[in-house]
């Protein structure tokens, strides 16, 4: 799924099933010692992911770590991008210099939990935006899918800046027609604009995006 979303140069691993804690390194295990056990299933499945999709291009299987803002440390050499929600996990990997950055993320296609959320993730004009997108094809839930689309913003917006991107921070626009996002960054940014893409497949919301060197400039 996630595949039809990124550029052969990207290798992509997903799953819809979730492995057992013991497929984690015991420093991977570590980080999630306290949580429960399907957040536990779920890390240890995500990283699986990762390291398949590391390994199809070469990479050593090693621990998949994270820094102090809770962001994936890649090894050296390649960057990539994790997602997980309810029934599905991905990651997707490139080596660097093949590309500057790369997000993706996952959403079930159900309303966001309530009217304050949608506050908190959306402009006012991105509401309108929605508003409008619903009455055309209820069958989608485009505040879901907006959020996920910020969220794959962020991931591709973190690696170059290491600082918070509040929702606030872009505004978005999503395509019916051609299945795409367009992200207008409202602060100081090494992308002033971002597109993505975006599927939605077997009750999923699933979004992506990639930047090429020639996309950035300075922040």
């Amino acid at each position: 799924m996630i595949e039809d979303l990124l550029p052969p140069s990207v290798t992509a691993v997903e799953s819809f099933t979730d492995d057992t804690v013991e497929a984690l390194f015991p420093e991977e295990a570590a980080l999630v010692a306290n949580a429960v056990e399907t957040r536990r299933r779920e890390f240890a499945t995500t990283r699986r992911c990762a390291r398949e999709a590391l390994a199809k291009l070469g990479a050593p299987s090693a621990p998949l770590l994270r820094d102090p803002k809770g962001a994936p440390q890649w090894p050296t050499g390649f960057i990539g991008s994790m997602t997980h929600c309810a029934g599905y996990r991905a990651a997707a990997v490139t080596r660097a210099g093949t590309l500057t950055s790369l997000g993706i993320d996952a959403e079930p296609n159900l309303p966001l939990p309530d009217g304050g959320v949608l506050d908190l993730v959306t402009l006012p004009e991105e509401r309108r935006h929605l508003s409008s997108l619903a009455a055309r094809h209820p069958e989608i839930h485009w505040d879901r899918l907006l959020f996920s689309a910020k969220e794959t913003v962020y991931k591709v917006w973190y690696p170059l800046t290491h600082r918070w991107l509040d929702f606030h921070e872009a505004t978005l626009t999503l395509d019916p027609t051609t299945s795409t996002f367009t992200a207008h960054l409202l602060v100081p940014s090494p992308f002033p604009t971002l597109r993505g893409t975006w599927l939605c497949r077997e009750g999923l919301l699933v979004t992506a995006a990639t930047l090429t060197s020639t996309d950035c400039t300075s922040p």
